[in-house]
């Protein structure tokens, strides 16, 4: 699936990637949360954080907004589980009836990390996979 960025975004993108020298696949500006969430190429996630997560936190001063980092992945369920760390994921079930949702089995004592504050992890976690695997909808048991 193809993703078209604003010019917002590819700035954005531009910025974290001369900052972190990794490929960033994806950007999402949540406005809501004040966050931007940057999707990773799979395998580039240490050089991404940086040392005791130094790369973030120098991105996150010169954006005065948090950062939160995805790792890509091939497969819908493995996608789904790096978008809601740091919680522990145990296992996702995609269905495909009417619409398509990831159905998510978190330890109730991650649930919290899971969502995040105010919904943000979720709503986050929700609109990449809508973006790169067609998910309408991702449910935590």
């Amino acid at each position: 699936m193809r993703v078209e960025l604003s010019d917002e975004a590819r700035r954005l993108v531009a910025l974290f990637e001369d900052e972190a020298a990794v490929t960033v696949r994806d950007c999402v500006v949540d406005e809501d949360h004040d966050q931007v969430v940057y999707l990773v190429k799979r395998g580039q996630m240490a050089d991404a954080i940086g040392p005791g997560g130094q790369t973030v936190e120098r991105v996150e001063e010169r954006l005065g907004r948090e950062v939160k980092l995805v790792e890509a992945a091939e497969t819908a369920e493995d996608f789904v589980a790096n978008a809601l760390a740091p919680a522990a994921v145990y296992n996702v079930t995609v269905s495909e009836n009417d619409d398509t949702v990831a159905y998510v089995e978190v330890a109730q004592e991650d649930r919290g990390a899971a969502i995040g504050r105010e919904g943000r992890n979720i709503d986050a976690a929700r609109q990449l996979a809508k973006r790169h695997f067609e998910i309408d909808g991702i449910e935590l048991t």
